[in-house]
């Protein structure tokens, strides 16, 4: 990236945001300087925007660089661009917390939490550092593990086919497959190669630090393994009641990998120069783990396949192609039968203007619920201001409405209190919010009122681990 018109700096948005030419940070800049650089970035830059994760167009007078639901910082040539969350401080720590299983931790007094810049991934790192001290702490988890080895002094199976075909006149051994209980195994080598990548990522030296340290204290019986597409299938295969105290560590490091590169169309992942977290994967998982546990009278299910709602017509798919299959975030079951389709969009429909795809994508679902039906889009909010929204999808030759989409507002820090007052238990505050959430009923005053003192000035600067 040039220099030109622009100078050096840090370009700060907020989720959503877009800059233009007309900030002295884009104003005259252009992607790369010689041809070769300017290729190079150019290919990066449209790999961001492919991906959903950053759209950055050069114009005449210089770039513009829009933001969208992942925050984080990344840099393009000499220009840091980084993007906030909206919701910071103590409210957001609380929420990603749970929405991820993670442990609460002690907080450094003196340190205001700012996860929009560089030391966003600092948050995951120091939590994984937490995480993986109280695994050592415990003792790493043991595996038997076949081995199939010659021993002076025979232990387990002996191989009788091997001895016959390899033993020499004078070998004072046999073959013997035994099964020792080692530390290398999937898990622990997750949890070294996850250890050695947050050390990279992370911006505080003393964190970097202690993460390569913790890391050092496997290395002696661990070997680490390539976190790529492939790794994480098998550690949800390897899972169990005796590796359930791995899985806030794992999850963390599949966020920091996820967050540090961008998965091509044949899965390979390219490293990116910066740290983005997917608020839109964050949000769902937030809304999930919430309503499953709180909403009473009905049950979730996430990603519900709505089988038949779209086929090829017989005759008519002369590739062979197989029938779209669309996929809600949630849907709510009662007695067997599906009462509403939600889908979650870490966007502010409130300030923001509905995209059209999102708007078709609900109207589907509403319309396959037959006359009268709804969906429901789920959207961030901070604060009791924003209403729901409804759009009707009206019959043109009837004049009447046949269904509905609704645009209904989830309060973030409403959601904080109310799990930071329920300490892991459902309460009467829980459930009254979760029936909001995804019925539409009202949340309870009192909570409101908690939520609208979490946004006040002396609430904001809340502190951070180091």
């Amino acid at each position: 990236m040039s220099d030109d018109g622009g100078g050096s700096g840090a370009l700060v948005l907020c989720e959503w945001e877009q800059r233009g030419p007309d900030h002295p940070l884009l104003a005259g800049r252009r992607l790369g300087g010689t041809q070769a650089s300017r290729a190079e970035v150019r290919a990066f830059v449209d790999e961001l925007g492919r991906s959903g994760r950053l759209n950055v167009a050069e114009l005449a007078d210089g770039l513009s660089v829009e933001a969208t639901s992942f925050v984080g910082s990344v840099r393009l040539g000499t220009l840091q661009v980084v993007i906030r969350p909206k919701i910071q401080g103590a409210p957001f720590l609380q929420l990603l917390r749970y929405a991820y299983g993670l442990r609460e931790l002690d907080l450094h007094p003196d340190v205001p939490l700012d996860a929009g810049t560089d030391g966003f991934q600092d948050v995951l790192g120091h939590q994984l550092a937490e995480e993986a001290q109280e695994l050592l702490s415990r003792g790493l988890h043991r595996k038997y593990l076949p081995e199939a080895a010659w021993l002076s002094s025979p232990r387990g199976r002996i191989d009788l086919g091997r001895y016959l075909r390899e033993a020499g006149p004078m070998r004072a051994a046999l073959p013997c497959t035994h099964h020792p209980r080692v530390e290398d195994h999937l898990v622990n080598r997750a949890l070294l190669s996850g250890l050695t990548l947050a050390a990279r990522l992370v911006v505080d030296r003393v964190l970097r630090r202690r993460l390569a340290s913790l890391a050092a204290q496997l290395t002696p019986t661990v070997r680490p393994v390539a976190l790529d597409a492939s790794v994480w299938p098998a550690l949800d295969r390897a899972g169990n009641r005796m590796t359930a105290s791995y899985r806030p560590a794992l999850r963390l490091i599949r966020l920091l990998h996820q967050g540090h590169g961008v998965t091509l169309g044949d899965g390979t992942q390219v490293p990116l120069p910066g740290f983005l977290f997917d608020m839109n994967r964050f949000f769902q998982a937030l809304l999930s783990r919430f309503l499953s546990e709180h909403l009473d009278g009905v049950s979730l299910r996430d990603e519900l396949p709505l089988d038949g709602l779209m086929r090829y017509v017989p005759g008519l798919n002369p590739r062979g192609r197989h029938s779209p299959t669309p996929r809600p975030d949630f849907a709510l079951i009662d007695a067997g039968q599906v009462i509403a389709l939600l889908d979650a969009k870490y966007r502010d429909l409130w300030e923001k203007p509905l995209p059209r795809e999102m708007l078709y994508q609900l109207a589907i679902y509403a319309l396959s619920q037959g006359k009268g039906g709804s969906a429901v889009i789920l959207y961030p909010a901070l604060g009791p201001l924003p209403t729901e929204a409804a759009i009707e999808l009206r019959e043109l030759s009837a004049g009447s409405g046949r269904a509905r989409v609704l645009l209904r507002p989830v309060d973030l820090l409403q959601l904080a209190v109310v799990l930071k007052s329920a300490d892991g238990r459902q309460t009467d505050s829980t459930r009254a919010l979760a029936r909001a959430v995804a019925l539409g009923a009202a949340p309870p005053k009192n909570l409101t009122r908690a939520a609208e003192a979490m946004v006040r000035p002396r609430a904001i600067e809340v502190p951070l681990i180091r």
